[in-house]
């Protein structure tokens, strides 16, 4: 009998403090729709995807760059989120920090 292993997917990223339910998602720039590409579960969004965000970059990894010896090729996803304040204006959480 074969058992095939759970393969791990999505991610999480958590809403900061005052966040109630966002009223736009956009990954990249790209507005994601609730349901298809994210759920909403407490205070995170769950991505059905994997994203990844760059981390910070090493001494020799900047050198090469500053040297045009290499780039940074990485991905690099940023998750805003736009959604109504306390107060009753519209406000943008930029480049939300992504758990894998």
């Amino acid at each position: 009998m074969k058992v095939a292993k759970a393969v791990r997917s999505g991610t999480r990223v958590e809403l900061p403090a005052g966040v109630g339910r966002p009223t736009e998602v956009y990954v990249n720039g790209v507005m994601q729709r609730a349901g298809a590409d994210y759920r909403v579960e407490n205070r995170s969004l769950v991505f059905s995807r994997e994203l990844r965000q760059e981390g910070k970059l090493g001494f020799w990894r900047w050198t090469s760059i500053v040297f045009g010896v290499a780039g940074t090729y990485r991905q690099n996803d940023v998750v805003d989120v736009i959604y109504e304040s306390a107060a009753g204006g519209r406000t943008v959480a930029s480049n939300l920090p992504v758990e894998p």
